[in-house]
């Protein structure tokens, strides 16, 4: 029998939230790594000389390596000890970053933003792994909120405080300070984390100690999966391409911002994102009927972004309101996991995670380069200080297919199957 399924030996709640809370600073990381690219775009198109197609394709090599590790992330946790899984996860995200921080070269950066997708396709799946180990059902929505306060933290800190750091130091030296960053935690969990029980599911775990061809294949023929893996995908891939790319650039053009404070606004869809998964998370509990409110809330997301690209200008407190709502409607997108986790067996947790995860990257990926493409085939020339300048029309085609990702992530719930209802 494996190690990580021994019986607990540690008592109480301290150590469940102390790994839990090592897993949610992961996550943290995850988000500044998958944000920063955002703060800097014209300095990346200046170094590298990128257009719009080539930043986007830029930051799009993190969820390039992204999806074609999530395909193996699932098993490996499932089947391999988490403690050393999670731990080569997270140096490989250091080791990214500290190579981006230093080169001069595309291709190495390519490379390194890869190593970083490669790291972060873990931190999720890990997370709702030992949340379902560490803790019982009944508290298991709660905690699995709470990862999208720990990704909100770092989603805020890469943005504003981050581009802070980056006009007093650098580009380059804060990101060897988040490199560095990341071999600490990387010795952290390595010498602090032990070999994880499962408490909610011992039994389960017990009876299947490792996974099989036949139970991916069984997960993989189960189609309430793949509309949960749709839904995720669509309803979260708005955020993602806003937030960590293209969003910074077009608060500056269409609400005449600076840097830091558009940075600081747009933090507001992340604070929103972390304050309204617990909270829906909550909510679902009491009134039971998750699709319903998935629904509902995200529609009223659809809703929000849609006034913020094209309902310009408006008041800035007006503005703050919608940031935030967008990110606070989205928090519902989570409890996905949650019916992918009741609908499946428990030992097959994590693979049912990392595929529904792994729509996130994939619509992403392809997301963040298109939307460059739109708005470089709109393109009229114009280069201010030596990158190129989109227009507000460019902006407002190549957005629009966030409000349409968000209306579809709606209509596909209405086959989606509750298991509470």
């Amino acid at each position: 029998m494996n190690s990580h399924l021994l019986k607990p030996k540690t008592s109480g709640m301290f150590y469940p939230i102390f790994i839990i809370s090592l897993c949610a600073a992961f996550q943290f990381y995850k988000y500044v790594l998958q944000i920063y690219p955002s703060i800097i775009t014209e300095p990346l198109m200046r170094e590298f000389d990128l257009t719009g197609a080539g930043l986007g394709n830029l930051a799009a090599t993190f969820y390039y390596s992204f999806i074609v590790t999530q395909f193996f992330v699932g098993v490996a946790l499932d089947k391999y000890n988490p403690r050393w899984v999670i731990t080569l996860a997270i140096l490989s995200c250091a080791s990214g970053v500290l190579i981006f921080s230093q080169t001069h070269n595309l291709l190495l950066a390519q490379i390194s933003r890869g190593l970083m997708g490669v790291g972060v396709a873990f931190s999720t799946v890990a997370y709702l792994k030992l949340a379902s180990m560490w803790f019982s059902p009944r508290r298991y929505a709660f905690i699995a909120g709470l990862l999208a306060s720990a990704s909100m933290a770092g989603a805020v800190f890469g943005e504003a405080p981050l581009a802070w750091f980056m006009g007093v130091f650098g580009w380059r030296n804060s990101l060897c300070a988040v490199g560095i960053a990341g071999i600490l935690l990387t010795l952290l969990f390595v010498f602090s984390a032990k070999d994880a029980p499962s408490i909610a599911n011992h039994d389960a775990h017990k009876h299947h100690p490792s996974v099989s061809f036949k139970d991916i294949v069984e997960v993989l023929k189960n189609k309430q999966n793949w509309l949960l893996t749709l839904y995720s995908g669509l309803a979260f891939s708005p955020i993602a391409v806003f937030g960590g790319l293209w969003g910074n650039p077009f608060l500056q053009q269409a609400y005449h911002l600076t840097k830091t404070q558009s940075a600081s606004l747009l933090s507001l869809v992340f604070i929103g994102l972390g304050v309204g998964s617990p909270f829906i998370g909550i909510l679902s509990n009491r009134f039971k009927d998750r699709r319903w409110m998935m629904f509902v809330f995200t529609l009223f997301a659809g809703i929000s972004v849609f006034a913020i690209i094209y309902c310009h200008p408006m008041p800035n407190w007006l503005l703050s309101f919608f940031l935030f709502m967008f990110g606070f409607s989205l928090g519902a997108y989570l409890l996905v996991f949650t019916i992918g986790k009741e609908i499946n067996k428990a030992y097959l947790t994590a693979t049912v995670i990392a595929m529904i995860n792994a729509s996130d990257a994939i619509l992403d990926a392809i997301t963040e380069p298109a939307i460059g493409k739109l708005l470089d085939l709109g393109w009229n020339g114009k280069i201010v200080n030596g990158v190129h300048y989109f227009s507000l029309q460019s902006y407002h085609m190549a957005l629009s297919v966030l409000p349409l990702y968000l209306l579809a992530a709606a209509v596909i719930l209405f086959w989606v199957k509750d298991k509470n209802i």
